[in-house]
């Protein structure tokens, strides 16, 4: 080899490329999950934490809870059912919309509810039945980044309005939905700026003030108590079905959570009117609840 022939050495230290960081580890959807029935919430959380970018991070049976959950978690994401006993969906919609998007997902498909949810600021309205799997996870994800996503009774409601130009929620809504805003005197908008400090806490404090709007007593100073519901004799399945009567159920709707027949649901209800000594679905839900009217023929 000639003398002045170039033999290459090791390479410099400052000529080696630094190693690269790792990717950070991408960060989960985290969702809170609404909804007074066990089933519901189990197979939605079964569901959407399968997903590997989807995390459910707490669940909640009411709306008050609801909204404890999400004030602790900070979710991406709340699902919210519509009708739950206690503090219903929509009366906790204008205290949730402060602190996290809100994708209503329910039973409940009357077009007064699809549009009062709307304006109090839900980001979507998904309606039971009327979605697949997938499309129920896309729509969590585009909630998170501002999209919008409607199942086809909401959408038809959305642009019923629009041609006609009218305002139905102006009209009084199903069950008494929404009660407890009236109740407290609640004032919120759906353009309320989310994670402002000085609204949330208006939120927290009104929200505190939030009472069941059923069993209140219309006699000023008064109190009802807890209704005896065991005097009433009914089974443990009519008790789930009188359970959902009172959340606003249909039977359609109470079939589906049972996994029964309409027939059956049927013969449940003719069982329990006869029992609570009712004739009327309203009827049933006030003796249920208590709230019915003492006959005056009795002693207390």
């Amino acid at each position: 080899m000639p003398d002045d022939a170039f033999e290459p050495g090791p390479p410099h230290p400052a000529t080696v490329p630094p190693a690269l960081p790792p990717a950070p580890a991408t960060a989960r959807l985290r969702v809170v999950v609404a909804d007074d029935n066990p089933v519901v919430r189990a197979g939605l959380g079964v569901l959407l934490s399968g997903r590997a970018d989807i995390q459910v991070v707490a669940e909640a049976a009411d709306g008050r809870e609801a909204y404890e959950k999400t004030l602790h978690h900070r979710p991406d994401v709340v699902l919210l059912d519509v009708r739950m006993p206690g503090v219903d969906g929509i009366s906790a919609l204008p205290h949730l919309v402060g602190i996290a998007p809100v994708l209503m997902l329910t039973y409940s498909r009357e077009s007064e509810i699809v549009h009062e949810a709307l304006r109090l600021g839900a980001g979507g309205y998904l309606v039971h039945g009327e979605f697949t799997a997938d499309q129920l996870v896309q729509a969590v994800r585009d909630t998170r980044d501002g999209r919008a996503h409607f199942t086809a009774t909401a959408a038809d409601a959305l642009l019923a309005h629009m041609r006609h130009g009218t305002a139905p929620n102006h009209a009084a809504l199903p069950d008494g939905l929404g009660a407890a805003l009236t109740t407290t005197h609640v004032r919120t908008s759906a353009r309320t700026p989310v994670h402002e400090p000085s609204r949330q806490r208006e939120h927290s404090e009104s929200l505190s003030q939030l009472q069941p709007p059923v069993g209140q007593s219309s006699v000023p100073g008064g109190s009802v108590s807890p209704p005896n519901r065991q005097q009433y004799g009914l089974s443990s399945r009519e008790v789930e079905v009188m359970e959902l009567i009172a959340s606003g159920m249909s039977n359609q709707q109470i079939a589906a959570t049972c996994f029964i027949s309409e027939k059956t649901v049927k013969n449940h209800i003719n069982r329990i009117f006869t029992k609570l000594h009712s004739t009327s679905r309203s009827e049933a839900i006030a003796r249920w609840l208590g709230t019915a009217p003492r006959d005056p023929g009795r002693h207390p």
